[in-house]
């Protein structure tokens, strides 16, 4: 999307192109948890009710 814009191109050149970046970080995030998700069992979560969110 931005890659045709010379400015963008400019801040990949001084910066490193931070949002292919962040797309990998949060891919890996996204396995890790997905292997760490299948290993817990629902019943062990806890369960977020409408007075927790209130207390906050």
């Amino acid at each position: 999307m931005f890659q045709e814009t010379p400015i963008f191109s400019r801040l990949v050149a001084e910066r490193g192109d931070v949002p292919a970046q962040v797309r990998g970080e949060a891919d890996r995030i996204r396995r890790d948890l997905a292997r760490v998700m299948r290993w817990a069992p629902a019943a062990d979560l806890p369960v977020r009710t409408t007075q927790d969110s209130a207390r906050r």
